[in-house]
């Protein structure tokens, strides 16, 4: 061993099984080498199959180069800036309305367990795993609310401030609403503060989208994204059957896959041979800009000429479309992607959610 790593000698002699210890420790030879395997050897103690299966994705530049990906990447790389025109009080009235419906907050309890400690304690083990407590009484006590604690509490909230920064919208308009709520509504703050300022937040958001849907336009800009986006993929490795397929369709040769559904949709991508020419799941550094935070598509995929009438498509994947229940905030990114891609391609690309290949080719079909 030099310098705290095994060296190659080392290696070679527990292969031969020549490997020295000294005499004292000669019967414990195999401990002694698993204690030094474990701790100096790093592939030690992971599990051999994610050893095995781990991959590292690497661009395939033929395919980046390629004019099926240059078309479709020169149809759907540039940015646009967004307008909306809605009216202020419009969405007031809106999210006082949905709060003053839908706003409800638990209030903060402690349980209090009481218990004595048993006259006869056998092992110090008996003291750590809690068998030398006897319990008796579980009681349930709630919280004294916030708004009543004393002011020399060091736990402070900017009620106002903290949902203006969750929502995006000015403390003036923030102020608006909570005027605007039921008393009874609004004292839920004192109850649980961190609960009501995410709650009292996520449906503002909600209203807000949905007045988004309504009053937003994009226009395109002359800035474009750097094909530089897909040299520093957000995953450069994976682990084949956990999170990566191997792939000749796509941009690079692994897809690094979030969820079941975008590996079947990938799988399903490839299997279609005939149709699809190119594809790629696209990296975080491409996004659209929305009112809702940035937005980024799952995959680009470019279809062969001829074999459908719509060649180039952005699709956003989903696994369960049984209702059009999108959530009204995802709702509302759709809805900027399509107004994007039609701003800065018109009719030349395609954008829309899917849950399956077999709605994508209808899509493409129409």
């Amino acid at each position: 061993m030099k310098r705290g790593e095994l060296t190659k000698k080392y290696f070679d002699d527990k292969k031969n099984g020549t490997i020295a210890v000294p005499e004292e420790a000669a019967e414990r030879a195999a401990d002694v080498i698993g204690v030094l395997d474990y701790v100096y050897d790093p592939n030690v103690g992971k599990p051999e199959n994610a050893r095995k299966n781990t991959v590292e994705i690497t661009l395939d530049k033929s395919k980046l180069n390629s004019r099926a990906f240059q078309e479709l990447w020169s149809r759907i790389n540039r940015k646009s800036y967004y307008i909306v025109g809605f009216d202020e009080e419009e969405l007031v009235k809106k999210a006082v309305k949905e709060l003053n419906a839908r706003l409800r907050v638990s209030k903060i309890y402690f349980k209090v367990e009481t218990g004595e400690q048993a006259k006869n304690i056998e092992s110090k083990e008996q003291l750590k795993s809690g068998e030398a407590f006897v319990r008796q009484d579980i009681m349930r006590e709630e919280a004294a609310p916030f708004m009543t604690m004393r002011a020399s509490s060091s736990v402070c909230y900017d009620l106002i401030g903290k949902i203006a920064a969750e929502t995006g919208l000015t403390r003036k308009a923030v102020t608006k609403i909570l005027i605007g709520l039921d008393k009874v509504i609004f004292d839920q703050f004192g109850d649980n503060p961190e609960e009501y300022i995410i709650r009292a937040s996520n449906i503002i958001n909600e209203q807000k989208a949905t007045v988004i849907i309504e009053h937003i336009t994009y226009d395109k800009l002359t800035a474009a994204f750097s094909t530089e986006i897909f040299t520093e993929p957000d995953l450069k490795k994976g682990s084949l059957g956990i999170n990566a397929i191997e792939t000749k369709r796509h941009l690079y040769d692994y897809v690094i896959y979030d969820s079941t559904n975008e590996r079947d949709f990938a799988s399903t991508l490839e299997a279609h041979s005939q149709e699809v020419e190119v594809y790629v799941k696209l990296p975080r550094g491409f996004y659209i800009s929305t009112p809702v935070g940035k937005y980024n598509p799952d995959w680009a995929i470019a279809f062969y000429e001829g074999k459908v009438k719509h060649i180039y498509f952005v699709a956003e994947t989903k696994g369960d479309m049984s209702s059009m229940e999108l959530r009204k905030i995802e709702e509302a990114k759709a809805h900027c992607a399509r107004e994007h891609f039609r701003a800065i391609s018109g009719k030349n690309v395609v954008y829309d959610v899917v849950d399956s290949y077999d709605r994508l080719w209808e899509l493409v079909q129409g």
